[in-house]
């Protein structure tokens, strides 16, 4: 549990959303998550809403910071299901979480996806801003994939608003392991089969050919 106080901070134009809705998905992701995943999902929250700015995208910051706050929720033994995607859960945590502040069933809908979809490469960045800047953030932070694109003082402030341990890298893949390792067929056909077979040699993955070829059309 993370029970770390979280200062608001303005980093190139971007804030925290400072509304019920906003302070209210801080504490309830503050309250169950792991300081290295609470600090995590903020900086998904600034690189994906720079990363926003940078791309002239409109986009509502509150849905934004629920996607980000909300994208690795299903990794915690207190929201994870014992056989859906941790993806899927974590978007239905978010759905439950929007549905008592009057959102629309639109709005809950695109945050859903955006938090279903983050794993899933190629495709959030060819939908509605909100998906697609959720999947932007964590690229940057996990992958590092846009790295270049955010000016050094940008990243050195969100580092410094939501420390970035040095041993991050091998912390995110164990949390990973550890929100996946009771339902590894939930990995079958996204990234996080990588993980599974990175830290367990023993699991063999499943095969999109092998399903075809096995099924029961003559």
């Amino acid at each position: 549990m993370c029970n770390e106080t979280n200062a608001i901070a303005d980093i190139g134009g971007v804030t925290i959303p400072d509304s019920a809705l906003g302070r209210a998905a801080t504490e309830f992701v503050r309250d169950v998550s792991t300081p290295l995943l609470f600090h995590h999902s903020s900086r998904v929250y600034y690189f994906g809403a720079i990363a926003g700015r940078q791309r002239n995208l409109r986009y509502d910051p509150e849905l934004l910071y629920v996607g980000a706050m909300f994208h690795d929720i299903g990794l915690l033994e207190s929201h994870s299901s014992p056989d859906e995607r941790f993806e899927v859960d974590g978007a239905n945590a978010a759905r439950d979480f929007l549905a008592g502040y009057g959102i629309t069933q639109q709005d809950i809908d695109t945050v859903w996806a955006a938090i279903a979809l983050h794993t899933t490469p190629g495709i959030p960045g060819h939908m509605h801003p909100v998906i697609a800047l959720v999947t932007a953030g964590v690229e940057m932070d996990v992958l590092g994939l846009t790295y270049d694109r955010y000016p050094d003082d940008i990243r050195e402030a969100v580092v410094a608003a939501h420390p970035r341990p040095a041993d991050f890298k091998t912390g995110i893949i164990d949390a990973f392991y550890d929100g996946i390792r009771h339902k590894p067929e939930t990995t079958f056909g996204n990234v996080k089969g990588d993980v599974i077979a990175m830290k367990d040699p023993a699991f063999r993955p499943g095969n999109f050919c092998s399903v075809i070829l096995g099924s029961r059309w003559d």
